[in-house]
């Protein structure tokens, strides 16, 4: 099978000029067929806030109610998803930008109320690959935002490492996929105020016993489930690393390995 390279990037290194040419300047060099998946959550909160809309976080995940969900529409289907693809196709990279909306591509549920009301935020039920596999095969590079829909014309906000997660294993049965989460951390650090403290692999059990013991909390957490369920799932390899690490990150970051 042809290798289909699935790439996550967190938000500031898009949303700064500097870090994103640099950036995509190391995602061009990626062989292979390949996809982006973005966030943008500080431009979200840094616009939010200049139109005087609050933004409400709770365990790092936002509350999207309805004005919260105009301004994320505007900032990651717009100017972050397009920022991107001028500046791939300023590198040569004929690159299009697409939501979950876009070719039914990404179909979710708004998230039930048990503890908390999250609002519009999407919990994914269905990815449509069919004519995403069309477009890739004619190498152009699909550069996707968290926004996903249901179907009934509902946007809906929807965590980015989910969808990259999603997307890596709806691929997986076409394409030899592998999977990378970058961000501005080394990998995944034993601890996490010491960038040298990356730890160079980790599997399931491992993970279990860090996470219980408090050494990956918050945000990593959502991060390696959405890791491991991609490795359950077909796609042959996960690695967290840093962003300038992408070319190399076999061999930098945390390589995530399904139990022996």
């Amino acid at each position: 099978m042809d290798k289909l390279t699935v790439v996550k990037v967190g938000g500031k290194i898009v949303e700064e000029t500097e870090s994103l040419q640099r950036f995509l300047n190391d995602f061009k060099t990626i062989s292979g067929y390949k996809i982006l998946i973005h966030g943008g959550g500080r431009t979200a909160t840094n616009i939010a806030e200049r139109l005087g809309i609050e933004t409400r976080m709770v365990e790092g995940r936002r509350i999207t109610d309805r004005e919260t969900l105009d301004v994320v529409t505007m900032v990651y289907g717009g100017l972050v998803n397009k920022n991107i693809v001028a500046g791939l196709q300023a590198k040569g990279c004929n690159a299009a930008g697409f939501t979950g909306a876009d070719l039914d591509l990404i179909r979710a549920v708004k998230r039930p109320v048990k503890d908390i009301d999250y609002g519009f935020a999407g919990d994914i039920v269905d990815v449509n690959i069919r004519e995403l596999r069309v477009i890739i095969n004619e190498g152009v590079i699909p550069v996707i935002a968290p926004l996903t829909h249901d179907g009934s014309g509902q946007l809906l906000n929807t965590n980015a490492d989910t969808i990259a997660s999603e997307m890596a294993q709806a691929l997986s049965s076409h394409y030899d996929v592998r999977l990378i989460f970058c961000f501005e951390k080394e990998g995944v650090l034993l601890h996490p105020d010491d960038e040298k403290s990356v730890i160079p692999e980790l599997n399931r059990s491992l993970y279990a016993e860090y996470k219980a013991k408090g050494i990956i909390a918050a945000g990593m957490v959502p991060k390696l489930d959405n890791a491991f369920q991609a490795l359950m799932n077909g796609v042959k390899m996960v690695w967290i690393t840093n962003a300038r690490n992408l070319t190399k990150a076999s061999a930098s970051g945390t390589l995530i390995r399904p139990d022996e």
